[in-house]
């Protein structure tokens, strides 16, 4: 079985949004930094980062690589690479601080609205997402997808779009309406990876259904999808656990902060406010026990 590749006007307009968008992204950090305001250099590594890798992905430089590997690879680097890069580089923040005033309210009520928050929680996103890919490698649907380049096409911007919103619910870095806690964030990380390690051991033993992969071929494309999504995975994870860390930093230094005044502001005990109410001018302080 051959691999279908993706409709050149596809692979086309995919690169130049992809190359439009990280000029904008520059040209956007630059206008901030250049009236005063900060912004990471970092972030703009990987954002152009994240678009390298999501070009490279539906360019599909691999052609002399088994059929499924190369599926496998552009799954990788489309659902779940380049999505990862290209939320680490908080593209909504940077829109909300360098947009005119009526872009950014209408952006902030979008971002707040009720049904982009339930998208955005990261279970929800994560059914989207990694259910997509098990609906995709256990059912004909991806036999089906191989015989039609513009199916194959939709489920390559299904697997793009799932893929980022989930990183974007998961990590949780632009403003949204309600940021989850860390706690449930990483049992969603851990479930989801989970589910992706079974699906990747599962294609190990038996390929999708109506495909007719080599057997080497299922078991490097199913390594890849195994490593390459433990990689990514521990990335988030990675993410994750350092806002945890600062999260419970933060509220230590306020715990911190609030003790001394409590502890200054505690009434005294009763002993001593009956010693000093027996206490008469003249007189030595009676001595208290504690």
């Amino acid at each position: 079985m051959t691999a279908t590749a993706l409709p050149p006007p596809f692979t086309a307009a995919v690169t130049t949004a992809t190359v439009l968008g990280c000029l904008a992204y520059l040209a956007a950090a630059a206008r901030l930094r250049a009236r005063g305001d900060a912004w990471p250099y970092g972030r703009d590594a990987l954002f152009c980062a994240g678009g390298a890798v999501l070009v490279a992905g539906v360019a599909e430089p691999w052609g002399a690589a088994p059929p499924f590997t190369a599926h496998m690879l552009t799954h990788l680097c489309v659902g779940m690479a380049a999505p990862l890069l290209l939320v680490l580089g908080r593209p909504l923040t940077l829109v909300l601080r360098t947009a005119p005033v009526p872009v950014r309210r209408r952006l902030v009520s979008l971002a707040r609205a009720r049904w982009a928050a339930v998208w955005a929680l990261p279970p929800v996103a994560a059914l989207l997402d990694f259910g997509g890919l098990w609906l995709l490698y256990r059912t004909p649907l991806l036999s089906v997808a191989h015989h039609s380049p513009w199916l194959n096409t939709a489920v390559h911007v299904h697997i793009l779009l799932a893929g980022a919103l989930f990183s974007f619910g998961l990590l949780a870095l632009d403003p949204v309406r309600h940021r989850p806690g860390p706690g449930l964030r990483a049992g969603v990380l851990l479930a989801a990876g989970a589910a992706h390690a079974v699906l990747a051991k599962s294609l190990y033993a038996t390929g999708p259904p109506g495909t007719s992969f080599g057997t080497a071929d299922l078991h490097l494309a199913s390594q890849v999808m195994y490593y390459g999504g433990d990689a990514v995975e521990l990335a988030l994870a990675a993410v994750v656990a350092y806002q945890w860390y600062r999260a419970e930093g933060r509220a230590l230094r306020r715990a911190r902060r609030v003790q001394p005044r409590l502890r200054c502001e505690q009434p005294r005990p009763r002993r001593a406010r009956r010693a000093q109410s027996r206490q008469r001018p003249g007189r030595a302080p009676v001595p208290t026990r504690w």
